[in-house]
């Protein structure tokens, strides 16, 4: 079974309170972007001992094999399906804590490859119930298309995005930045226009309106991501923001030109929209 796990960009994103939880409830619109990583599963032969045979290319990943989310979501399902031992491999192609989602969608891929390929019969609540245990963010990928995000972004709104036909340019400097440090950097605040409402205008009103909370804390800690958000606006960008926490910095635009050569060094993708209209 063969997937293609997609990243996700994030269009404003509002830290709007702290919960008794501890965690934070924030307002984003999740957008899935057109750049992939590959996802591959084949059943093991009977006498197999291991339960899943786990192996990662491309990007290197911090976690071990048993603490990758793809192993989680196959042992998840598990516990409560009758699933064959497996041999999966992972090619990473999404930069790794980038902001991205990357992670969080080769889990909810898994999850669903194996429902479809066993024939589980799992219903897309479902599937959502079992991806919000992995990832606060990795139920969106189930659903896998525009939607606004509360709570800590597991509530999911429909919502119409007209950016069908704008690209995307996603750069990555390569810096890691902790999300507990992240959060630490914002004042949770709530906004006075709703970001449902603001996204309703043209993507060309949202450079003043729009805002990612992350951006004025991570920005003054690390001023080369700044600068490529400048960056990105005066090669042509109709709007431009970071992506989660970081580090990732996207633009919007109506033409995007070829811009790999303008961020040496630098992950740098230019793709499409993944917006259903």
């Amino acid at each position: 079974m063969l997937s293609f796990p997609n990243a996700k960009i994030n269009i404003g994103l509002r830290v709007v309170g702290k919960r008794p939880d501890g965690y934070h409830n924030i307002e984003t619109v999740f957008c899935p972007v057109n750049l992939c990583d590959i996802l591959e599963f084949v059943p093991q032969a009977p006498y197999q001992k291991q339960d899943i045979h786990f192996t990662v290319t491309g990007d290197k990943l911090s976690v071990s094999p048993e603490d990758n989310l793809c192993v989680k979501a196959y042992r998840l399902l598990k516990n409560d399906y009758t699933l064959p031992p497996l041999s999966v491999h992972l090619h990473k192609i999404i930069p790794v804590g980038a902001g991205l989602g990357g992670g969080s969608s080769d889990a909810a891929f898994m999850l669903k490859s194996l429902n479809n390929f066993f024939q589980l019969g799992i219903s897309e609540n479902g599937l959502c119930n079992y991806a919000s245990t992995l990832g606060s963010d990795c139920a969106f990928f189930i659903k896998n298309r525009p939607v606004l995000g509360t709570g800590r972004g597991d509530r999911f709104i429909a919502t119409n995005l007209k950016c069908r036909n704008y690209e995307v340019i996603i750069v990555h400097p390569g810096i890691h930045i902790n999300t507990a440090d992240a959060y630490a950097g914002v004042k949770p605040k709530k906004p006075e226009t709703l970001l449902e409402e603001l996204i309703k205008l043209p993507p060309g009103s949202w450079k003043q309106a729009v805002q990612n909370d992350f951006e004025p804390s991570v920005f003054q800690k690390y001023p080369d991501i700044a600068a490529i958000k400048q960056q990105l606006y005066e090669i042509g960008a109709v709007y431009a923001s970071m992506s989660g926490s970081g580090s990732s910095v996207y633009g919007l635009f109506e033409h995007a030109p070829d811009a790999e050569g303008m961020f040496k060094g630098m992950f740098c993708w230019k793709g499409y929209l993944i917006t259903g209209l």
